[in-house]
């Protein structure tokens, strides 16, 4: 009998199939169907009191939307295992169509086949929406409003087989066809997904829905229980019960959640009594998914992360599948709840984003409110609805090519959405300068970096975490068919394929060359491969550092070809794609690979590079001097490390098998344990790579080899095993952030192709598992409390730990630590640090945030500047655009951007005098070209001016000086600048970026001081002299003397020329570029021991050479001078490299009161011309950045309290560095990071005090000093001395008359006395009255000499 049913009831099911199908008519698109509608259409009415099964279900739907045509469309997304459709009614105003401005809300119900009460409650409350629109102003507004879908069944198959009356599921339907439970397939933020698409359509088809629609609120009707919960589902440590997994959003859920419960009568108690589980209550009718019961894989959770949409379960009724008598019941519970819920679709913040040039909309534009760490983004019309609570809010939109736009105090209130829209300009043009007309930009498939730029105020980064490829179960990943050894071209064609295939996840680049010209290439894999992403570190392999150690090289290229092939199916890979950026160097030396020798056990032919230099012996050392010339692929890989925020490395070797870990010399240069201040971490790493490699763990390796040699556990101290002066692992360590070890792969250097895959066996597991380490420790973001930017390069310091790293660009940093707790301290300059106590587990890195404190929140005139920036829309761009340019990659698209066709070649004078010409006939409106002068030839000596306004004086704006060619056998800096004009021009008004710092900037460039030494040098002479000095044979750079008693004679015209022209301007920086050496300088050229300002002098000095891939690795070493490498930040001292008097940087520093730095461009004096193309790649960033840097510093205004400007007056900045104020009483002066207490003095007022904060990434810390008028007397306050003055004339005439008064009696007394001598009484008044004048006469010329000092005394006593 079943073997006859089981035929018929498939027969009977595709009949049903068929008849529904022929109802259904008219195809949606890519698997949707939408039905033909008619307005005369029967309805049946509603009863309440029977369950509809499939075909019931699709007959009354269709019903419906034919009879409601005008706001219902009835469509399916795909369909079960068993061929049934999954239908979603449409409900609004047109709704065939999206329409700008309405947000997108769902309901699903029915997943779990057995749980009824949804199903049917959804029908009903499409066919309450339907009938009492236009009736009731309630649902009016709501469909008016709102883009409502309706899927009342997800799981028909599992519907079919439930039945009713069913409370616990006993008789099955609760999983699909294919037997999976649906709410336990979705990809998992823990798990990744362990479900086969082809076994859950119904699932795939919800994901499909979910990425296209863009929900912005959802629920899923669930039974079994009454509880609205919310997310998180799971955790990750997958704890039964009890376990709170808190989201981002955990306030809002719980909000939503509550709204629900609240309007149904019996979940709002918390009492859902179900006899199965009497004693369960919840409070408030609520509960957090997780703490409930662990579901891993669940779909609230998944629209949550990585769907746009937040979404609630709510859990009907106690008995799954109730008799349908209570269907009317349950539709009264749940009628208002399920309408409220709706409602809340609207709350929030609301709006569009668009492109400021074309007005196009943005879509996948990421919305960003501080504080909470999820973000969403826009859709196809660039609206987006975030929902929040009533508050205030700082909320950034941000887009790549893009600069963001931030609103800061956003006020949400209750009842209503907020309408904020953004409007985002261009950060990049399109190319050939077109203003892109659409921007479609890719959401991050991890986390996203946000920069802080074009925005009203400065709000903080924030995380956005995003979808995971679907995995299936059991999955066993590809490995590598194909092993043989690559030689180069080999090598270059595999990358080049793989970035090709996999071009999503993959970014191929070379950090340089090797001295025989071939790149060194690296690989990139990641969910976002070209940019590095806030909150994600960088990991890197190193391989075939020795030329004969191929297995390094072989396993990477294995390892590249594994990761891609295995992304997406696999979960490990996957997980370490997405959160990792993962870079791998095959080769660091392919010319030595190209002479070694397959075969080669231990030999020594092609360890070295081209030179015949060891590359492991030629980086930096701590403990020794290393004398050997540095290497090109040394200074490659050291620029490159430099570049990036590594946080792991492994630099891969041959010729044993063991991981050493650092130091790998000692001070002594002896052969001992040298243990480096993060010993624990080193050997934790270490092990993790030996213990998944059996054969390296055992620590007997090279048995037939080496015998005697031991490694327990496989790991080694460096410096134990054997000392190695210039490694790579330790300079990566003491110079970077990065932790490296060095992996020794095997005994034999040069194996046999054949024994290649046992290579792969042994390493590939280990391999995967050194990377996970970079997820341990801690990790965090720190950022300013006020703005909640981040700060880069804030100290990150361990207690007990003597190393320190620091932040990356947006603030966010990664340090690797062993499990423990541990005191950790975040610092920068202007800031209180913060110390917080953190514990670490084992295999996770724990996230520790820093928010920290100006030193002067209150009166920090920073503040001001916000305040100020705010008021002038011109002024808050250029904060952001300098925070842009300052930070991440903003230089480097800037330089990517602005890259103009050019054929470099050498112009004489009069051909640059021609250039310079056609630059004022092309750009008239930008540029103003200014003849300082004559050489002693009568050659022009020119000045090209680049301004908005060069006609106009604008003091507010800060000026900078170029220059070069004052030796004119150096003339490589001429030819720089003069692409440097040219390309500033050309990108004028179609470079947003360049546009900006030309309107804010006065822009001088002096092409070449010495026109004829110029004429008299010769191409191709890398050391000669010929041309340095001018026609009277005096080297210009000797003859700059502010004091007519240094100078021998009349100065030269050139130097004239350039004495008035930088006397004449109150320039805020001056660059001047020179040949023959490979560095920076800073003044003083002259032998001077103390300077105030040396730390500022540096600082720009450092700024130039950061931004040089040559000079900031610190290895200037120039064959042809003598020139030292190892130059720290490739920066010095001029005075170190030559010292002599009166050089320019010093006379513009002693008398035009500008820092001066001089940039030597390369060893060779006069290069060839077609190395000019190079030397301009080489320093095109640097020269922006020091347009970027004039920005910085501190400015201002000094004015007295009615707004005139004060002319003159003296700013002293932590009472060493002292300014004057310039026309309109500005001034501006560059200065390093810091904390600066501003002290302003002048003649007739009252000095003020100020304090700011200078930081390395901001724009100008802006001053407004308002002067009162000084009262004072002798420095004392007027009213002071003037009560003084009182009292004294006071006290004066009370002295006088006291002694009149005294005198007086005493007289009087006389005459008693003396009563009986009558016969003399005549003579006696007499000498009596005399006597009287006399003491009266001299006490008062004694009262009178003390009131009369001089005004000398006065002073002195005053001061005193």
């Amino acid at each position: 009998m079943v073997l006859i049913w089981q035929p018929f009831s498939k027969t009977f099911n595709e009949l049903v199939l068929l008849f529904a199908l022929f109802l259904d008519v008219v195809p949606l698109g890519e698997g949707k169907k939408q039905l033909p509608r008619s307005a005369g259409a029967s309805e049946t009415v509603e009863t309440y009191d029977k369950y509809y099964n499939y075909v019931d279900l699709t007959n009354r739907l269709q019903s419906l939307a034919q009879s409601y045509s005008h706001i219902a469309s009835l469509s399916s997304i795909g369909r079960s295992v068993e061929g049934r459709e999954l239908w979603v009614m449409r409900i609004s105003v047109e709704p065939d169509k999206d329409t700008p401005g309405k947000p997108k809300f769902k309901y699903v119900g029915n997943m779990h086949g057995d749980e009824t009460v949804s199903r049917q409650v959804l029908v009903y409350l499409v066919e309450y929406l339907l009938t009492k629109y236009g009736e009731e102003a309630r649902i009016t507004e709501l469909v008016n409003s709102t883009d409502i879908y309706i899927m009342p069944s997800m799981n028909p198959d599992g519907f079919e087989k439930s039945k009713e009356g069913d409370c616990d599921g006993d008789y099955g339907g609760r999983n699909n066809a294919n037997n999976l439970d649906l709410n336990r397939s979705f990809p998992d933020q823990f798990d990744g997904t362990t479900v086969k698409p082809d076994d859950i359509p119904e699932v795939m088809a919800v994901i499909k829905w979910i990425k296209e629609q863009k929900f912005v609120l959802s629920g899923n009707l669930h039974g079994g229980t009454v509880v609205a919960s919310y997310p998180f589902d799971d955790s990750v440590s997958h704890q039964r019960q009890g376990h709170y997994s808190q989201s981002e959003d955990d306030n809002l859920f719980r909000y939503l959640a509550l709204v629900y419960s609240h309007n149904h009568p019996v979940m709002k108690t918390g009492q859902p009594n179900c006899p199965d589980t009497p004693e369960e209550t919840f409070k408030d009718g609520i509960t957090n998914g997780a703490r409930w019961y662990d579901v891993p894989g669940g779909m609230q959770d998944y629209n949550y992360l990585y769907g746009n949409c937040l979404e609630i379960t709510m859990e009907l009724s106690c008995c799954k599948h109730p008799p349908a008598s209570e269907l009317q019941k349950e539709w009264d519970l749940n009628r208002e709840s399920l309408l409220a819920y709706m409602e809340k679709v609207h709350m929030g913040v609301r709006g569009f984003v668009k492109d400021a040039v074309s007005g196009a909309a943005l879509t996948n534009v990421s919305i960003v409110v501080a504080g909470i760490r999820h973000n969403l983004t826009t859709a196809k019309f660039g609206d987006y609805y975030r929902l929040l609570l009533p508050g205030t809010y700082d909320i950034t939109a941000v887009a790549p090519g893009y600069l963001s736009m931030a609103v800061n105090s956003v006020q949400v209130i209750d009842g209503k959405p907020t309408e904020l829209n953004f409007t985002l300009q261009p950060f990049v043009n399109e190319a050939a300068g077109r203003t892109p007309q659409t921007t479609t930009s890719s959401p991050s498939t991890s986390h996203l970096i946000i920069p802080m730029t074009k925005a009203s105020n400065i709000t903080q980064t924030q995380a956005v975490p995003t979808t995971p490829p679907f995995l299936p179960p059991g999955h066993q990943p590809t490995h590598p068919k194909e092993f043989r050894h690559h030689n180069y071209a080999d090598m270059e064609l595999f990358l080049r394929k793989y970035n090709s295939e996999f071009s999503s996840i993959t970014h191929l680049y070379s950090i340089g060359r090797s001295v025989q010209d071939r790149e060194l290439y690296v690989m990139v894999i990641s969910d976002n491969p070209n940019v590095h992403e806030h909150g994600e570190p960088e990991f890197k392999y190193v391989g075939n550092m020795h030329g004969n150690e191929v297995v390094g090289r072989e396993l990477l290229l294995n390892l590249i070809e594994y990761l891609c092939r295995n992304y997406g199916t696999d979960p490990e890979v996957t997980q370490l794609v997405n959160n990792t950026r993962i870079h791998i160097m095959p080769s660091m030396n392919p010319d030595g690979y190209e002479v070694a020798v397959e075969g080669d056990v231990k030999g020594y032919k092609g360890r070295n590079n081209s030179n015949d230099y060891d590359l492991n012996r030629n980086f930096p050392d701590q403990f020794v001097t290393i004398t050997e010339p540095r290497q090109p692929e040394t200074i490659a890989v050291m620029s490159w490390l430099k570049s990036n925020p590594f946080v792991l490395s492994a630099n891969l070797h041959g010729g044993s098998l063991v991981v050493n870990y650092p130091f790998d010399d000692d001070k002594d240069e002896l052969s001992r344990y040298s243990r480096s201040p993060d010993d624990a971490v080193f050997k934790q790493v270490a092990k993790a790579y030996s213990q998944d490699n059996p054969l390296m763990y055992k620590g007997h390796p090279c048995v037939d080899l080496y015998p005697e040699e031991y490694f327990k556990d496989g790991i080694i101290n460096g410096a134990q095993w054997y000392t190695v002066p210039g490694g790579m692992q330790d300079w990566n360590y003491v110079n970077t952030n990065c932790f490296e070890v060095t992996i020794e792969l095997g005994c034999v250097k040069y194996p046999l192709a054949k024994e290649l895959p046992a290579y792969w066996e042994q390493n590939w597991r280990a391999l995967l598992q050194f990377m996970h380490q970079v997820h341990t420790g801690i990790k965090g973001t720190v950022s300013d409390d006020r703005d909640r930017m981040g700060i880069p390069n804030a100290t990150i310091s361990v207690e007990g730990i003597d190393h320190n790293i620091t932040t990356a660009h947006a603030g966010d940093y990664w340090r690797l630590l062993v499990p423990g707790t541990y005191a950790v301290t975040a610092s920068a300059d202007g800031y209180i640090p913060v110390t917080i106590y953190a514990t670490v587990a084992k295999d996770q890195a724990e996230v520790v945030d820093f928010r920290l404190t100006r030193l002067h929140p209150d009166n920090n005139a920073h503040a001001s500047t916000v305040a100020q920036l705010t008021q002038s829309p011109s002024d808050r761009e250029l904060y952001s655009l300098i925070k842009e340019l300052s930070l991440d990659q903003g230089l480097e698209q800037l330089v990517k951007s602005t890259a103009t066709g050019n054929s470099f070649r050498y112009r004489r004078p009069k051909d640059l005098e021609a250039f310079l010409r056609g630059l004022t006939l092309n750009f008239p409106q930008i540029t103003s070209l200014h003849r300082l002068g004559q050489s002693v030839e009568f050659r022009n000596i020119l000045a090209l001016e680049i301004s908005n306004n060069p006609a106009e004086p604008e003091p507010s704006e800060p000026k900078i000086r170029f220059v070069a060619g004052i030796h004119g056998n150096a003339p490589v800096g001429t030819e720089l600048l003069l692409e440097f004009a040219a390309s500033l021009c050309i990108n004028y008004g179609k470079n947003p970026a360049i546009t900006k710092l030309i309107n804010e900037t006065r822009i001088f460039i002096v092409p070449s001081i010495n026109p004829d030494g110029r004429e008299q040098a010769a191409e191709k002479k890398c050391s000669s002299n010929q041309g340095l000095t001018n026609s009277n044979g005096k080297d210009l750079d000797k003859t700059f003397f502010g004091n007519s008693s240094q100078r021998l004679s009349e100065p030269e015209p050139e130097t004239k020329a350039m004495i008035n022209f930088i006397q004449s301007n109150d320039f805020s920086l001056s660059v001047a570029l020179d040949g023959g050496a490979l560095v920076v300088t800073y003044p003083y050229d002259k032998p001077v021991h103390i300077v105030n300002n040396e730390a500022t002098l540096k600082y720009l000095a450092k700024v130039y050479a950061k931004n040089h891939p040559k000079m900031h690795p610190g290895d200037t070493a120039c064959s042809n001078n003598g020139q030292m490498g190892n130059v720290p930040d490739g920066v010095m001292k001029a005075a170190k490299l030559q010292s002599h008097m009166g050089s320019m940087k010093d006379f513009s520093m002693d008398f035009g009161h500008c820092p001066e730095i001089t940039v030597y461009t390369g060893c060779c004096l006069f290069p060839a011309a077609n190395q000019l193309g190079t030397l301009w790649d080489e320093n095109k960033k640097a020269l922006l950045s020091m347009l970027v840097e004039v920005h910085k510093g501190v400015r201002g205004v000094v004015r007295d309290r009615s707004g005139k400007p004060i002319v003159g007056a003296t700013i002293f900045l932590n009472a060493t560095v002292k300014i004057s104020t310039s026309e309109g009483g500005y001034f501006h002066i560059l200065v390093h990071p810091g904390t600066y207490g501003i002290d302003a003095i002048a003649e007739g007022y009252q000095s003020q005090h100020e304090e700011v904060v200078v930081t390395s990434y901001e724009a100008a810390a802006s001053v407004i000093i308002d002067f009162d008028i000084d009262n004072s007397i002798f420095g004392l306050q007027r009213e002071f001395v003037v009560a003084c003055a009182a009292a004294a004339m006071t006290a004066l005439v009370l002295t006088a008359c006291i002694i009149w008064c005294v005198c007086s009696a005493k007289s009087d007394r006389q005459k008693d006395g003396f009563h009986r001598l009558r016969q003399h009484r005549d003579d006696y008044d007499d000498e009596i009255h005399l006597n009287s004048m006399g003491s009266k006469k001299s006490l008062l010329a004694h009262e009178f000499q003390d009131e009369s000092e001089s005004d000398e005394e006065t002073l002195y006593a005053n001061k005193i």
